[in-house]
């Protein structure tokens, strides 16, 4: 985890542009604030990012005019005045370029821009694009790595702070807040998402927000979190047992940590994503709980918790070398709670690497 790596943006926008000439487009307008952070640096808003065969610049405001010379030094800035939309100051910068055509990120930008911009653009033909950022972004650079195993390291981390100090009186939000509070305190930027924690019949919500239910109300929780470290992100689920330990739960834990090392064991570069699925659903699908796995078993994650890649059925794409996912097949049953396990993976050359070890076998899970 080395901080000494840097971020080589030139290096990204060449692969941009290798890809858009496989693709036979000439340019991209990239209007997604997280792939101009990506191909850039720059951590401000609205503003968009235009990729050419021979040149490239940033079209933002001067809001952004120092921060941007810190953070993209060298990159060729236009600056809108504050009265001009970021869709209109573009739509004259692209204009005054002569283009026949440009391809614009579809996925962001809204029809109200995508109208403007056909207003304005006489003699230039808007074409949509999807998906080309996005695709290089599943595969992770050496900083984009060493990023994310920060940020699983701070969860973790808190996790084992927020977890040995647990108390009947707590609320579930209570934890949440605790749990937050552990990362900023450790030094992360913050959570990844909106923490999740389910105490008893509440964790058979796999996206259940916390709530002022006491921990004692029940013998166990579920806790779903992740940390922000260097703008990457991390996503790690555990059960914790705080009561009484139910026969009931030990054995749907212990079915949902076979499937979740089945699925493990089945990552590596060339196996499609669907697969990888499968591998998880059909123990949980002969234990006779498979109507209860009630989602896709993982997803990639980077400068956003769900990226492009998902671990699910219908998927018949490959995995690939620096591709990193989560893997978290999960068991749901109302009345009673439910049980994920989740744990981050690398997809390396010869296999794969599992980036989170907080312990989860089942008497691993039990906080007295």
């Amino acid at each position: 985890m080395d901080r000494a790596l840097k971020a080589d943006f030139e290096k990204r926008r060449e692969r941009v542009r290798a890809e858009l000439r496989r693709l036979g487009q000439d340019n991209l307008l990239v209007t997604c604030p997280f792939n101009v952070t990506y191909l850039t640096g720059f951590t401000g808003d609205d503003s968009f990012l235009f990729v050419g065969k021979n040149e490239e610049y940033l079209i933002s405001d001067a809001r952004y005019s120092q921060q941007i010379g810190e953070e993209c030094p060298g990159l060729e800035l236009v600056l809108r005045p504050s009265n001009v939309s970021i869709i209109d100051a573009t739509s004259k910068e692209i204009a005054s370029r002569s283009l026949k055509r440009v391809w614009v990120e579809s996925l962001t930008t809204t029809v109200a821009q995508w109208e403007r911009m056909r207003e304005l653009l006489t003699g230039v033909e808007p074409l949509t694009s999807r998906g080309v950022v996005e695709r290089l972004r599943e595969r992770k650079d050496a900083f984009e790595l060493a990023s994310i195993e920060r940020a699983i390291d701070l969860a973790q981390r808190a996790f084992t702070a927020t977890k040995c100090l647990l108390e009947p009186d707590q609320t579930e939000k209570q934890v949440a807040d605790d749990l937050e509070h552990n990362i900023r305190r450790l030094g992360g930027a913050g959570v990844a998402f909106k923490t999740i924690v389910g105490v008893g019949p509440r964790s058979a919500l796999p996206h259940g927000r916390p709530t002022r239910l006491k921990l004692g109300t029940s013998g166990f929780l579920l806790m779903d979190w992740g940390a922000k470290e260097d703008l990457y992100l991390s996503d790690l689920t555990r059960i914790v047992v705080t009561g009484r330990v139910s026969p009931k739960l030990e054995k749907i834990y212990r079915i949902v940590l076979q499937a979740q090392t089945a699925a493990i064991a089945a990552i590596r570069p060339g196996v499609l994503m669907s697969d990888v699925d499968a591998a998880a659903r059909r123990i949980i699908e002969e234990a006779g709980f498979g109507k209860k796995f009630t989602h896709g078993l993982g997803h990639s994650f980077g400068l956003q918790i769900h990226e492009s890649v998902r671990l699910s059925r219908g998927q018949d794409r490959p995995l690939e070398v620096d591709m990193v996912v989560t893997v978290e097949p999960g068991i749901y049953l109302p009345d009673f709670g439910g049980v994920r396990i989740e744990d981050d993976v690398l997809v390396t050359k010869d296999g794969h690497r599992v980036l989170s070890n907080l312990p989860k076998s089942w008497e691993d899970c039990r906080n007295f």
